[in-house]
């Protein structure tokens, strides 16, 4: 299973309080592929974020279905905290401009 597949599904899970995905907002802190078994370690952008539960099961069920059912482990962490450092620079000057 290829990782630039699965980064490609992760990509249209979509922050819906932001509305830019999970990988270019810089959610995504590590994926291991290995053989039928993907493993993700993700953040949300703060720890209380009341659309967490939704945006990790549609992650997981997202990569569910290239990965099969049963064969994606998501890991929830909040260290290191998230910022907007961590957006891409295109997508970051989006979300400032859309502030204002």
């Amino acid at each position: 299973m290829e990782k630039r597949k699965i980064v490609d599904i992760m990509r249209e899970v979509i922050d819906p309080e932001i509305g830019i995905d999970v990988v270019t907002l810089g959610l995504i802190y590590d994926l291991k592929v290995e053989n039928e078994k993907v493993e993700i370690t993700m953040t949300l952008t703060f720890p209380g974020c009341p659309l967490g539960t939704m945006i990790v099961n549609e992650l997981r069920q997202n990569v569910e279905e290239i990965a099969g059912e049963g064969n994606v482990k998501v890991n929830l962490v909040f260290e290191p905290a998230w910022d907007q450092t961590m957006i891409s620079e295109e997508n970051y000057l989006k979300l400032i401009n859309d502030e204002k």
